[in-house]
């Protein structure tokens, strides 16, 4: 699997999504939106010595992008480092959910966008988490109708979507379209643009019926809709420095960060194991994520979807912090959003302990670490 991509616009939108997550976040309880599965379904690890807690409870999307999450649960290597103590997941459909889920003591950790992780934390007063890693970049590709859309250009009139006002997304492709020129009303979507906010399980039909002329969307959704006809104008990756943003980081809540240091320690040792057999092993990787969507969403996703997919996700353990503070500001500049205070977001004092004892290089807060 090729290394992860970062892009600062991508952050920017998820900042831009704050406000519109807050509102979302009141309107969705995380009891209807998350699937729980078994807990400790492998069972604690044979022999293995218990943490300062009997369970730990990680939350994550049955999706590509949460591809470390995926593994590391599907392969038992978090349940490895985690020893005697057990881990317990849920799975979300949306970030407010998992958000809120966090917020009420149901998961202490979990895998998350940079939005609702930019959201949670404003919305508190900086109180309720902490980003303590990363995950994955890239992932996010504008994919179009070849006969309507031939370049760049030809957007300008045509209807595209995005999956939520506000949502990390819509904020870059808000961002494009400012950098181009074209003149868009964030909160309608008019303009010389017609952004149509669509959610990605309906985007496909969207685009068969001819209601949408292309979508700026995350994977496997660009994948998908390839796979019915579309073409693919723009990786979001091109237009971020070394090509990388994030698109999935891990957070905490920072109850569970000052209580239970050595299990947030034993998360991040799974997660940064199972990035480096991911990377080491991509087809292997691959198949077992499927696999693991598979068991979670009752459907594996097919080859012509999954492959193209998988290959424009990067795993990576770094959080590329500078690009979710672009990330904001381009919510900023859209409209979307008051700048916010990010200050302490980050505490990624246990990830670069984790990562000198690999031998690994630290990685970097951007200036907005804990202090």
């Amino acid at each position: 699997m090729p290394a992860p991509r970062t892009t600062s616009r991508r952050s920017l939108a998820a900042v831009a999504a704050l406000p519109l997550l807050a509102v979302a976040l009141t309107a969705c309880g995380y009891g209807s939106e998350a699937k729980k599965d078994d807990a400790g379904k492998a069972g604690v690890t044979a022999g293995g010595k218990k943490l300062s807690v009997d369970t730990v409870r990680i939350g994550y999307f049955p999706n590509l992008t949460h591809a470390t999450a995926l593994v590391g649960d599907q392969e038992g290597i978090f349940q490895k480092e985690l020893g005697g103590t057990r881990l317990k997941t849920a799975q979300f459909n949306a970030g407010p959910s998992e958000i809120e889920a966090l917020n009420a003591d149901s998961i202490d950790i979990g895998f998350i966008g940079p939005s609702p992780s930019i959201n949670g934390f404003t919305k508190s007063g900086g109180k309720s988490l902490r980003i303590i890693g990363g995950s994955a970049s890239g992932g996010v590709k504008l994919v179009v109708n070849p006969k309507k859309i031939k370049t760049l250009d030809d957007l300008k009139g045509k209807r595209i979507a995005t999956p939520q006002l506000g949502n990390t997304q819509d904020v870059a492709f808000l961002n494009w379209i400012s950098e181009k020129g074209w003149k868009v009303d964030a909160q309608s979507g008019k303009g010389d643009v017609s952004v149509v906010r669509t959610d990605n399980k309906v985007t496909p039909g969207a685009y068969a019926s001819g209601s949408i002329d292309g979508a700026w969307v995350p994977e496997p959704t660009a994948s998908k809709l390839v796979a019915e006809g579309a073409k693919e104008l723009l990786d979001e990756s091109s237009l971020w420095p070394d090509d990388k943003f994030v698109i999935t980081n891990i957070i905490v809540s920072q109850k569970f960060l000052g209580e239970h240091s050595d299990v947030v320690e034993a998360v991040l040792r799974g997660s940064v194991k199972t990035n480096a057999w991911i990377n080491a092993n991509p087809e292997k990787a691959k198949e077992s994520a499927n696999s693991a969507l598979e068991k979670l969403t009752g459907k594996a996703l097919p080859a012509d979807v999954v492959d193209p997919a998988w290959k424009s996700i990067q795993l990576t353990d770094d959080p590329l912090a500078a690009t979710l503070d672009a990330q904001a500001q381009h919510a900023v500049k859209a409209g979307l959003l008051e700048k916010p205070d990010l200050a302490g977001i980050y505490d990624l004092r246990p990830l670069n302990k984790v990562l000198r004892a690999e031998g690994r290089p630290e990685v970097a807060d951007a200036g907005l670490g804990v202090k």
